[in-house]
């Protein structure tokens, strides 16, 4: 950007979509810091406008109502950095389209997009030589897609292992340190302003099974989407499933896991038991954290606030900063990094652990005839822990027996041949029911 005849520099126009939570705090860091964000940028950085879908609605006093306007596809036209702040797919997808198009910067923290259709968004960038920055579309305030993009881009990255959704994060702590059931727990987050009305997307994993696409496809330079990624949420999980989990040194989160195994990438989302020895373990409430185990630089443990305004807005401004950096001083930040070109596989094809909890027959043999599917279907039994618990009698009639409780962990094997075991065990007539079945991950 040329400077001018007085030798200063003009201000960089800077658009913002949405005016939410985030996008109210954006605003707020824009006003209040514009000195040091211009130090930083070496430009004055003018917020131009806000789009928002209407203007009658009560703001922040912090937003200059004379900025707010309904007219996004002229506002991105005029921008030389557009901050996309609306979420979901459309109208977000055409509006950072037209301003790329435009020649402007893109700042997002669209999730569910760059998941979706990211491919899209890096080519036109691209192609229009601009800037497409989403620090804040993973794990919030945590700098995680610089350091995966960028600091370990001369290294291999073998796995990624995070608690990405800080509102399942929270409800299990709950069910953990509180004893409360899941829709207790669910409640308590949404009287505290963590989880939405609709709680779907957090607990049934959509919103950790986005982040997840995004972090395979940065860590393993291969185009995964969200379609690609296995999803299971929290629903399932009981306060009995919890206080299990501590019974035998574990505690349960839900993960995002990217792994590079010999055939390919692959992408899930799951509840899981994790040790009490791993540093996941120790995340509590409604924080984040990302562990990366990488062949050169070993593990490493991204931690801190995945969600909120503030410390969302804090991912938006770095990266707007980096934008308005290359906009005053030339270059470009790292684009799509998708040469690898890895299959991605599905889910069966992963390496992990199983602990089972069942409820079996009392008897003598009972034992030997759960083990042997084990054994049949080539899974290796680690442990087995047995009490005996008469108030978990079956129904009278049903079983005239006492039952004995099985927690069965195995050691790692393929999904697919654990799977296969669990179906068959669940076959057994001295098998009454099988309580849970949980992965073991960070063993």
């Amino acid at each position: 950007m040329a400077a001018a005849t007085d030798g200063t520099v003009p201000a960089l126009r800077v658009a913002v979509l949405g005016c939410g939570v985030v996008g109210t705090e954006v605003v707020r860091l824009l006003t209040t810091q514009a000195d040091d964000l211009a130090a930083r940028v070496g430009a004055p950085l003018e917020l131009i406008g806000i789009a928002v879908r209407d203007l009658e609605v009560e703001r922040d006093p912090a937003v200059d109502r004379s900025l707010l306007t309904t007219d996004a596809e002229d506002l991105v036209t005029r921008a030389d950095i557009v901050v996309e702040l609306i979420g979901g797919i459309e109208p977000a997808r055409s509006l950072l389209l037209r301003a790329i198009a435009s020649g402007a910067a893109a700042v997002t923290a669209n999730k569910a997009l760059l998941a979706a259709d990211g491919p899209t968004l890096y080519s036109a960038a691209d192609a229009a030589g601009v800037d497409l920055y989403f620090e804040a579309a993973v794990a919030g305030a945590i700098p995680l897609v610089r350091p995966v993009r960028e600091s370990l881009t001369g290294d291999r990255i073998q796995r990624v292992l995070g608690i990405v959704n800080g509102t399942t994060n929270y409800v299990l702590d709950e069910m953990a340190t509180r004893g409360l059931e899941l829709d207790q727990a669910v409640k308590q987050a949404q009287e505290l302003g963590y989880a939405e009305a609709d709680p779907t997307a957090d607990v049934e994993g959509f919103d950790a099974a986005a982040k997840a696409a995004i972090l395979a496809s940065l860590a393993f330079h291969t185009r995964v989407s969200l379609a690609d990624v296995h999803r299971e949420g929290i629903t399932g999980i009981t306060a009995d499933d919890v206080s299990s989990a501590e019974r035998t040194g574990h505690v349960i989160k839900l993960l995002a896991i990217a792994e590079r195994t010999d055939g390919g990438v692959i992408a899930r989302v799951h509840p899981a038991l994790v040790p009490l020895s791993h540093p996941l373990a120790g995340v509590r409430g409604a924080f984040n954290a990302v562990f990366i185990e990488a062949e050169a630089a070993g593990e490493l443990m991204f931690y801190g606030r995945g969600a909120g305004g503030a410390p969302t807005a804090s991912a938006v401004l770095g990266d707007l900063v980096s934008a308005g950096r290359h906009r005053v001083h030339g270059g470009l930040g790292p684009s799509e990094s998708s040469y690898a070109a890895l299959p991605v596989l599905p889910i069966s094809g992963a390496l992990t652990r199983y602990q089972v909890r069942l409820d079996v027959a009392d008897r003598p043999g009972v034992l030997s005839q759960v083990a042997a599917v084990f054994a049949e279907h080539g899974v290796s039994i680690e442990g087995v822990r047995q009490t005996q618990d008469p108030a978990r009698s079956v129904r009278a009639g049903e079983h005239p027996e006492y039952v004995a409780w099985l927690i069965i962990s195995t050691h790692t094997a393929p999904e697919e041949a654990l799977a296969a075991t669990v179906r068959a065990v669940s076959t057994l007539d001295v098998v009454h029911r099988i309580t849970s079945v949980l992965r073991v991950e960070g063993a």
